[in-house]
């Protein structure tokens, strides 16, 4: 059997201070070992944010957590790797600040690589690091969104990498997907689903029909990264404050509304939440981290229009964003959003065939974040691992017409 393991990470402030070897950066490698306990034969890390929000400043430091995490203790038995870093932010045409990392296991013999541009897979050996220009590069396909897709933001960085794997008679696709957030609590407040619900639907549904065009052959592919996917607002916040009243407090310049402030109608007019552009401080916190806060779930719908493409394992983790970056809170989250499981694992029907196969048993897979009681930056890693059988995907796909390899 082949072992895989999916992460989604995303560490922005971890990489936005030159950090010492007991920084946050040696954290975040160090928590890196809970993947390694997976034992993964082929490893893929997609990350959002490289170099955090102020990338012009700390860009410089993403090279020396590459290094360490290449040379770390967990990936020692890892001779060959992929490692695409986007740098390049001086192109505001095309800057995403993605980052996909691909590790493959010594005992791992035969894995390739597709080139898009030759149309054929290539045998992957040692080690390379490709970053600046990656449009240019044909081992995989990069696109941003266009700047109208989500006018409120001067220069989005929101966007996707693409790229596809060949394990002896298995082919996949591997997507690194960063969709548009939440501007203002105040609006996304307003209706339901939100407005930046059916912006992230709309982007979303590019990137599905991009990967599933007749350019290329339809393959099962895993898609993951930072979707921001979002509790329904208004939904949630009727149910967190269903029997509270509700304060409009409004700027004395504009008259638009600047908070809302909802009380307890008895208990001495306790504040149960209060609301702002940038602000989501509700009473009970604790509500989000119990029983990895399955209640809400049922506020999280995003995905419910995509349900006839893309399946996802079930969720037994709590949100994964907005957490303290405070070191000493870990588990803590910060009352700038409602918490919401923005980083996800998803994948098509055919790819979901290749996880939950007949022969596996159940405890081979698993769908959990990673350092749930460490600081690992405002979002919380998450990881799919799991076993496929050489075979189990595509029959004789060294034969097929899109795997001729080189």
């Amino acid at each position: 059997t082949l072992s895989c393991v999916n992460t989604v990470a995303r560490h922005c402030k971890v990489l936005e201070k030159s950090c010492g070897s007991l920084g946050p950066k040696h954290m975040w490698v160090k928590q890196f070992d809970t993947v390694h306990t997976q034992k993964p034969h082929f490893l893929a890390v997609h990350c959002q944010e490289v170099g955090g929000k102020n990338y012009e400043a700390s860009m410089s430091h993403v090279d020396s957590f590459v290094k360490e995490l290449l040379s770390s203790e967990a990936m020692k038995e890892y001779s060959r790797a992929r490692v695409y870093l986007d740098e390049n932010y001086k192109s505001q045409e095309h800057f995403t600040a993605l980052g996909s990392f691909y590790f493959i296991h010594d005992s791992l013999k035969n894995i390739h690589q597709y080139d898009f541009k030759a149309k054929k897979f290539r045998k992957v050996a040692g080690k390379e690091t490709c970053s600046e220009t990656l449009e240019t590069t044909p081992m995989l396909e990069k696109e941003k969104f266009p700047q109208d897709y989500f006018p409120e933001c001067k220069w989005s960085r929101k966007g996707f990498i693409r790229t596809r794997w060949a394990l002896p008679d298995c082919v996949f696709d591997l997507v690194n997907i960063h969709l548009f957030h939440d501007a203002s609590n105040l609006v996304a407040w307003e209706k339901s689903p939100s407005v930046y619900s059916g912006t992230r639907q709309k982007a979303l549904g590019y990137v599905l029909d991009r990967i599933t065009d007749q350019r290329y052959e339809r393959l099962p592919y895993f898609v993951f990264g930072d979707f921001n996917f979002r509790l329904d607002s208004k939904q949630v916040i009727e149910s967190l404050c269903s029997t509270a009243t509700m304060q409009t407090v409004r700027a004395a310049e504009t008259n638009e509304v600047d908070k809302l402030i909802f009380r307890e109608s008895d208990n001495d007019r306790k504040v149960v939440l209060q609301l702002e552009k940038k602000l989501f401080n509700y009473a009970n916190q604790d509500i989000f981290r119990e029983n990895n806060g399955t209640s809400l779930l049922q506020f999280d719908k995003e995905l419910s229009v995509f349900k006839d493409r893309l399946h996802e394992l079930e969720i037994s983790f709590p949100p994964s964003y907005p957490y303290s970056e405070d070191s000493n809170q870990g588990k803590e989250y910060m009352n700038t959003r409602c918490p919401a499981w923005c980083d996800r694992i998803l994948m098509s029907q055919s790819a979901r065939d290749l996880v939950l196969k007949p022969e596996n048993e159940e405890k081979s897979v698993v769908y959990d974040n990673i350092g749930p009681n460490v600081c690992m930056g405002d979002h919380k890693p998450v990881f799919l691992s799991f076993r496929i059988t050489a075979g189990a995907g595509k029959p004789n796909a060294n034969k097929h017409k899109c795997c001729v390899l080189q």
